[in-house]
Order: structure tokens, then C-alpha cells, then sequence
């Protein structure tokens, strides 16, 4: 009887922590994101002429001094096509409705892993960077920050939140001579690992820092086109899975123009 009275005890212990702990991760997120939000803006073009003047691509973070920001390099090339126009390159700060234009300065390029920092005049509150050297383990909770469906609607940047899935290669074996794209061929000249996640992410979303929802440190970039290329080639419908570049190439394209961050 003694016994069956301790289990009991035990088990009902157990599970009345399991509600604390939820309920102590999902108060620490909200105090996580506010610290991120001021970090995370949108990168895209600029033409107080063209038809539509204010383009936005894509998402960015800041990072290092407060006047580098970090980004997809295929939201970069994304440039717009009106004739005659003369866009500029910008960063656009969130304020609400409103928002603020920040000139980019210099662009550095890492197109092997999808990656730029861009130089602005405007200093920003920068994020915390996990170590170029960590591996974010599988089951470790997450959160991503940045613009899913652009300005639309003014540029306010929404948070979603899961897991990291896998850290695995960036390409998987094709399984007929159809899926051999040029893409897929050049990636496996230099594969490298990425961040595998169970979050559902947007066109908008790339560039977007993914974080430890415990601590706010970016672990890796968002990336929604270029992964999906080579990592999904062997798979015929969309599968929804969204992919992050892992923090230390962005270290190592700021180490190779001297950036410190």
C-alpha cells in the first residue's frame, strides 16, 4: 500500500510541473521578442518615382556595431523591373505604419550560402549571436521574427514559434537524371548543414533571424528559395518545410571583410 502511495504521489507531481514549465516558456517568450523586434527590419528598393516606390523583399536583422545587417543575398537580386527608374538599395525600419529609409552603404556577398550583410548609415540595436562554433540541438525551442506578407498592411513584424527539426545536409540524393538542375549539381560541389525547422515560413520571411526562445540568440538566417532547391529535389509537391543557413557563415562572410561581431 506504501508503495502504490508513493507512485501515486510521484506521478501526480510530475504531472502538475509539466503545465509550470509550459507555463514559464511561454512567459519568457514574450520578453525574448520584445528584446529581438527592435533588431529585425526589412530589406528591399526605393523610388520615390517609380509606380510603386517602396519595394520590400524580404527580412533582415541587425547585427555588430548596430549598422550591419544581415540578409538572404537573394533577396539583394530581387530588383525591380520598371523601365527608367532608378531604385535605391534600402533598409526599411519599422515604425508601424510609417517607416523609416535607411540607405545600404556597401553590400558583402556570400552567394555559396544565400547570405549578405549590408552596410546602412542609420545604427540599430543589434542581436545576440549564438557561437560560430554551437549546433543548435533537434527538439530545441525556436522562434523567428520578420514581415510574412510584407507592407502590406504596414510593417509590422510577427513572431512564430516551434523547433528545430534536424541539422542535416543542405542536399539529398536525386532519384532520376530529371531532378539533376544546375542548382542541385553546384550545390553538391560544397554541401554544407542546415537547420531543418518545423516552422512554416513566407517569401517574405527570408532573411529573417530564427532564435533560441529561451535566450533570443540567432542561431541561423531564414531561407525560403535557396535550400529548397536543392534540398527538396527529389520530392514533387512543395512540402512546407522551412530551412535556416546556421549562424557561423554569417561570422565568417563578416571575418572576410572585417566586420566584428
Amino acid at each position: 500500500m506504501n508503495i502504490i502511495r508513493v507512485l501515486f504521489v510521484s506521478m501526480t507531481i510530475v504531472l502538475t510541473s509539466l503545465p509550470v514549465c509550459h507555463t514559464a516558456f511561454a512567459e519568457a517568450l514574450p520578453e525574448v521578442v520584445k528584446k529581438v523586434k527592435p533588431s529585425v527590419v526589412g530589406v528591399g528598393f526605393y523610388a520615390p518615382l517609380a509606380t510603386v516606390s517602396h519595394q520590400l523583399k524580404g527580412t533582415g536583422f541587425v547585427v555588430g556595431n548596430g549598422k550591419y545587417v544581415v540578409t538572404n543575398h537573394h533577396v539583394i537580386t530581387a530588383f525591380p523591373t520598371e523601365e527608367n527608374v532608378k531604385f535605391n538599395q534600402v533598409v526599411f525600419v519599422p515604425e508601424g505604419r510609417k517607416m523609416g529609409i535607411a540607405r545600404v552603404k556597401h553590400v558583402h556577398k556570400d552567394e555559396e550560402h544565400d547570405l549578405a550583410i549590408l552596410e546602412m548609415a542609420h545604427e540599430l540595436p543589434p542581436v545576440s549571436l549564438l557561437s560560430a562554433t554551437d549546433v543548435v540541438e533537434d527538439g530545441t525551442g525556436i522562434a523567428m521574427t520578420g514581415f510574412p506578407i510584407g507592407a502590406v498592411l504596414g510593417l509590422y513584424p510577427a513572431t512564430h514559434r516551434g523547433i528545430v527539426a534536424a541539422y542535416t545536409p543542405n542536399v539529398i540524393s536525386a532519384s532520376n537524371s530529371a531532378q539533376l538542375s544546375q542548382a542541385y549539381l553546384d550545390s553538391l560541389r560544397n554541401p554544407f548543414m542546415v537547420y531543418q525547422l518545423d516552422i512554416t515560413a513566407y517569401p517574405g520571411n527570408s532573411g529573417s533571424p530564427v532564435y533560441k526562445a529561451a535566450t533570443g540568440e540567432v542561431l541561423g538566417v531564414i531561407n525560403k528559395v535557396f535550400v529548397k532547391k536543392t534540398k527538396e529535389s527529389a520530392i514533387t509537391s512543395p512540402s512546407g518545410i522551412t530551412y535556416a543557413i546556421p549562424v557561423k557563415h554569417v561570422y565568417a562572410l563578416a571575418e572576410k571583410h572585417g566586420i566584428t561581431l
